[in-house]
């Protein structure tokens, strides 16, 4: 675990978070689809973890899809990413979270681009920060150039 990007407390992010970000980071909400910050985000750069700052996405394996939401056919590292089963809404999905800081993201499913392995990431952008490329030369995120 890197212990950089451990996170806050859930009564410090109350007062740092949106009311909206908070819902779907710690209780599983979903925000709107089309009608969120990062959907025709497009350019260059990294979308972290908005609790802790952790790297979970790279724009290079961000797609444009009809579902409203950011989607990315995989993580930066698979290990950054955990998934498990949920059945709530009276739907079967798999639940993507954030590894170290268990943030709710989104949904995962086997509907993305074939020539992208298949899968689509179905992320909330509320759950997310995008760092651009020409923001990443510090020390935190450096090493995530790379993944561009």
């Amino acid at each position: 675990m890197n212990l950089e990007f451990l996170p806050p407390n859930k009564s410090i992010l109350k007062k740092r978070l949106s009311d909206l970000e908070f819902e779907v980071t710690q209780n599983c909400a979903t925000e709107p689809p089309f009608n969120n910050k990062y959907y025709n985000e497009f350019n260059d750069g990294i979308y972290v973890d908005i609790t802790n700052g952790e790297p979970l996405f790279s724009s290079k394996d961000k797609f444009q899809c009809t579902c409203g939401w950011p989607s990315f056919s995989k993580p930066i590292e698979n290990a950054y990413v955990s998934l498990s089963i949920d059945n709530s809404l009276n739907m079967n999905r798999i639940e993507v979270k954030s590894t170290v800081s268990h943030s709710h993201l989104g949904h995962l499913f086997t509907d993305g681009p074939r020539e992208f392995g298949g899968l689509r990431f179905c992320i909330n952008s509320a759950s997310l920060i995008f760092v651009p490329k020409e923001d990443m030369n510090n020390d935190r995120y450096k090493a995530y150039l790379e993944f561009l």
